[in-house]
């Protein structure tokens, strides 16, 4: 007789506050995302603002990478936005062991946006960021690969290897992220790190399609 493998219940809104209130970081962050989402309460960017905030004061390096987001690029939440607030964000969440954070904050350093420019600052930044990717990946983290698959291809932070760019790709798709099989695609398509096959090409452009990437959908 089969085991019964019961799923857990997602949290509640009022049980991730509470956990929040009594010091759990990653609660914080996961309510946020709720406020920010609309997902099970009233959107609120005012209390996704605050509720990552907390989380990243508390030592959650996510809500710190989603406030250097949110005041670095401008990007909602309704805050002004803050080049120099958004780089102290990402370089917190990068001392958390945020691969984000690092990658982002190694961006910010190579054009100059809220730090002085600093090529070696950046390329040290990318290095840590792919370790922290490597990691993740290793893990499970399909997302992980698909990034690292990307610095790998484009030589940043790690020598140029286009073959293993494409064998990240391949573990990212093999995983379910659909952004893994679109650019693994992309490379059957030229031929860079795989042999050419445009047949493999349209059934992973399919693949990537399926998985909710719209750009993959008229490539197929």
């Amino acid at each position: 007789m089969p085991a019964n493998h019961a799923v857990a219940a997602k949290p509640s809104p009022a049980e991730l506050q509470k956990a929040c209130d009594g010091g759990d970081a990653g609660a914080c962050d996961k309510l946020g995302i709720m406020y920010e989402g609309s997902d099970g309460v009233e959107h609120s960017d005012a209390k996704a603002v605050s509720l990552y905030q907390k989380a990243c004061d508390d030592g959650n390096a996510d809500g710190c990478d989603k406030l250097g987001f949110a005041y670095g690029y401008g990007n909602g939440l309704g805050v002004t936005k803050d080049e120099v607030k958004g780089a102290q964000f990402f370089q917190k969440a990068c001392d958390g062991g945020d691969a984000w954070g690092c990658s982002n904050l190694g961006l910010m350093y190579l054009i100059g946006l809220g730090v002085p420019s600093d090529g070696v600052k950046s390329a040290q930044l990318s290095q840590k960021a792919a370790q922290l990717y490597q990691k993740a990946c290793d893990g499970g983290e399909a997302w992980t690969c698909v990034n690292l698959g990307q610095q790998y291809y484009k030589g940043e932070g790690v020598t140029k290897d286009e073959v293993k760019g494409a064998q990240l790709y391949q573990k990212a798709c093999d995983g379910g992220e659909a952004r893994g099989c679109y650019f693994l695609a992309g490379m059957y398509d030229t031929g860079e790190g795989v042999t050419k096959d445009a047949a493999k090409a349209a059934q992973l452009y399919h693949k990537a399609c399926d998985g909710g990437l719209a750009a993959a959908c008229g490539k197929k």
